[in-house]
C-alpha cells in the first residue's frame, strides 16, 4: 500500500499541469497560420498599440496649433501641421520611406500585372484604371518590361486635409528601363539599353478616423 503512494501523486500532480496548460491555451489562443496582415510600407505594425496612439498629447498639440499659425496659408507646412494635429501618429519621415517602398512595389507589380499586390495599395478608381490597361496589355498579348535602377528623389510638394481625410502628394524622380515585347518576345516599344528619367507625381491619401494605417495611392500624374 505505501508503495501506490508516489504513483498516485505523479498522476495527481499530472492532472494538474494538463489543466494548467489548457487555461493557458484558452487565453493565449493559437495562430492558425492562416493570418494575413495586408501590405503596408507606410509604418510598422508596432507590437502593441493602443487607442491613445493617435491622441495628441496637449503640449505638442499646442506647439502643433502654433506652428500652423505661423506658417503660410496653403503651403506644405502648414498642409503637414493639420495632418499631425488630426493624427498624432504621423511622421513625414516614414511617410516618405513608406511612400518610396509603395512607389517601388506598385511601379514592379503594374509591370508584372500582379494585381493582387496592386489592391490594397491603391484607391478603387486608380486601381480598376491599373487593371484595365492590364487587361488591355494581356488581351494584346504584350509583356511589360520594368527595371528601376534608382529612384533618386520623393519630394513631399503637396498636404492638406480635405474633412477627416489626409492627402499628401509626391514627386519621384527615378531611371528606369522599359521595354514592351509582343507574343513573339519582340521588342516593340523601348529600348533595353535606354535609361529613362521618369517624373511621377502621385498622392496618397488617408482617413485619419480609419483603424486602417494604410495610405492609398489615390491620384496620378506626370508634370505638364
Amino acid at each position: 500500500m505505501g508503495d501506490g503512494l508516489p504513483f498516485l501523486d505523479i498522476i495527481f500532480f499530472a492532472m494538474v499541469a494538463a489543466f494548467l496548460i489548457l487555461r493557458l491555451r484558452s487565453v493565449l489562443g493559437r495562430r492558425t497560420g492562416n493570418e494575413r496582415d495586408r501590405p503596408d510600407p507606410f509604418s510598422p505594425k508596432p507590437e502593441a498599440e493602443s487607442d491613445a496612439d493617435n491622441v495628441v498629447a496637449l503640449p505638442q498639440r499646442a506647439k502643433l496649433a502654433a506652428e500652423l499659425e505661423n506658417a503660410p496659408p496653403g503651403s506644405v507646412a502648414a498642409g503637414l501641421t493639420q495632418i499631425k494635429l488630426a493624427d498624432g501618429s504621423f511622421e513625414e519621415k516614414q511617410f516618405a520611406n513608406g511612400a518610396r517602398a509603395a512607389f517601388e512595389m506598385i511601379v514592379q507589380a503594374f509591370a508584372n500585372g500582379d494585381k493582387d499586390t496592386l489592391r490594397p495599395l491603391l484607391a478603387n478608381d486608380v486601381y480598376d484604371r491599373f487593371v484595365g490597361a492590364i487587361d488591355a496589355r494581356e488581351a494584346r498579348k504584350e509583356t511589360l518590361e520594368t527595371r528601376l535602377l534608382s529612384l533618386n528623389a520623393a519630394d513631399i510638394t503637396e498636404a492638406q486635409m480635405k474633412g477627416s481625410v489626409a492627402e499628401v502628394t509626391v514627386e519621384f524622380v527615378s531611371e528606369q528601363v522599359n521595354l514592351t515585347r509582343n507574343a513573339e518576345g519582340e521588342v516593340i516599344d523601348g529600348d533595353p539599353d535606354g535609361i529613362e528619367s521618369v517624373v511621377d507625381i502621385w498622392t496618397f491619401r488617408r482617413d485619419t478616423r480609419s483603424d486602417d494605417p494604410n495610405w492609398l495611392l489615390s491620384a496620378t500624374r506626370t508634370p505638364s
